[in-house]
């Protein structure tokens, strides 16, 4: 049997890609989180309740309407994403003025509103969500077996999250979007209709994350705190990278994902707290993270 520093070749692969698929979901999560922070200044505590309300809408969709996994992938972030613009529009614009410390509080009230309203109703067990039946199975590598949808888990998060990087970094669109919020009177005078811009930064941001809840669906279960405890771990994943950086956001995502993963191989009692203490290291090393620019 081959071992990797002790420890079987299988478990060791099976770890890693483990890390790999959790460190996915921290990649879009955070970069919906550093796209709306980085172009809009909003600190969006509500980041882990549209995540959750993404799984959500994909499991009663599938119960109450029959729709399906690939309808939903496509549908859901769109509902979801329609939300956050609401919430942009009639809420938050009216603090966009004010310290960043008030979007922060009244995003985090608004998520302790919703995920409390999904536990009156639904109670807080998991609920599961099948796999696409096109997505069932797997592919034996020899020195492990990797689920096909875990696959696609992690293909479908790296194109997302790097078309996403395309857009905002190399793209004329994203030069406004930029520009938008960096100079928003500027744009204007140009004829840029920077609000509705604004709007649809936020609404894109929460689309991010309802996407990475509908992915998570078939692998987790749905439950109205499935948001809340992954979100202080990716705001940690945000604040490594460089709040506002997105391809700091990605890349810290996969790379605090794998970390994690080989933890649980050498020394498990850690792996719970490892992104933290990589954290606190940045911080103490470099303030504004791996990615970001100092002020």
């Amino acid at each position: 049997m081959t071992m990797i520093f002790g420890v079987p070749l299988a478990v060791f692969m099976g770890q890693l890609m483990l890390g790999l698929i959790n460190g996915a979901f921290y990649a879009l999560l955070s970069l919906g989180l550093a796209v709306i922070f980085g172009l809009l200044k909003i600190v969006n505590f509500a980041h882990g309740a549209m995540y959750m309300l993404g799984a959500f809408a994909t499991l009663l969709g599938m119960r109450y309407l029959g729709i399906g996994y690939w309808v939903a992938l496509l549908l859901v972030p769109i509902v979801v994403g329609g939300l956050g613009m609401v919430i942009e529009r009639l809420i938050l614009r009216r603090i966009a003025h004010l310290d960043h410390l008030y979007g922060l509080l009244l995003t985090f009230g608004l998520a302790l509103i919703v995920e409390g309203t999904l536990i009156n109703v639904f109670g807080v067990s998991g609920s599961s969500y099948p796999t696409p039946a096109a997505l069932q199975g797997g592919f034996q590598l020899g020195f492990m077996f990797l689920p096909t949808y875990r696959a696609w888990v992690l293909v479908a998060a790296l194109a997302v999250c790097l078309g996403t990087w395309y857009v905002i970094e190399r793209t004329r669109l994203g030069a406004y979007l930029r520009a938008g919020t960096e100079n928003p009177a500027l744009m204007q005078a140009f004829g840029v209709n920077v609000p509705l811009l604004v709007t649809l930064t936020y609404g894109f941001g929460v689309a991010l994350a309802a996407f990475a809840g509908v992915l998570a669906a078939p692998l987790y279960p749905v439950s109205p705190t499935m948001g809340s405890s992954l979100l202080i771990v990716v705001f940690a994943v945000v604040v490594i990278g460089g709040m506002g950086s997105i391809l700091g956001a990605v890349l810290t995502g996969l790379g605090m994902g794998l970390i994690e993963g080989l933890t649980k191989v050498y020394y498990p009692e850690a792996a719970n707290t490892v992104i933290f203490l990589v954290m606190i290291l940045v911080l103490m090393l470099r303030p504004a993270g791996l990615f970001g620019k100092e002020a």
